[in-house]
């Protein structure tokens, strides 16, 4: 019983961890990278479509993207997508391709990206936190049924609350890698 309360918390704390590292590759630095245009939807003869379906993205030096659509007549849907996908990007046009440079970022940018990246670290705490509370509660819930003895009651919290401190560790690292490469000029 307990174990298996363990094990989900476990699998959802991952997802969370997962989730927030979704999350931080959202989060633009200075340096160009093809993750950046993952939540870019292309019109693609009237279906919203990612742009990996519809285009390859490739990284041409550290401040530029290229980005070239499998079909030619999508190469003016595809640089709209990038203009109103509001990531702060001017995609110009060359023919077969397009070209995406990277504007650099200056201090102030900076400061609020790493804003972001903290509140973002802060939500992964958050939502592991409740997993933990949810799995505290069920522990509760099965030692008010006579379900389990207090000793195993208490030893599940106490590794609940072990998984709880490494996934939060996970985060802390995961804010300072990416706080260190947001604030690198």
């Amino acid at each position: 019983m307990i174990n298996e309360i363990i094990k989900d918390a476990e699998s959802r704390m991952k997802k969370s961890i997962e989730s927030l590292k979704n999350e931080m590759s959202k989060i633009r630095t200075g340096r160009a990278h093809p993750g950046l245009l993952d939540q870019v939807m292309v019109d693609y003869y009237g279906s919203p479509t990612p742009i990996k379906q519809v285009a390859n993205v490739v990284v041409e030096d550290a401040r530029m993207l290229n980005v070239t659509p499998w079909e030619k007549p999508m190469v003016a849907a595809v640089e709209k997508a990038i203009l109103t996908a509001d990531l702060g990007l001017n995609p110009s046009t060359n023919g077969n391709s397009i070209r995406v440079p990277m504007p650099p970022l200056t201090e102030e940018r900076r400061r609020d990206l790493v804003k972001v990246v903290k509140h973002e670290a802060e939500n992964g705490r958050i939502s592991i936190r409740n997993i933990r509370r949810d799995a505290n509660g069920d522990i509760k819930d099965l030692l008010k049924e006579k379900e389990v003895s207090e000793d195993e009651a208490r030893k599940g919290e106490t590794q609940i609350q072990k998984l709880t401190d490494k996934y939060i560790a996970e985060v802390d690292e995961m804010l300072a890698a990416k706080e260190k490469e947001v604030m690198e000029v």
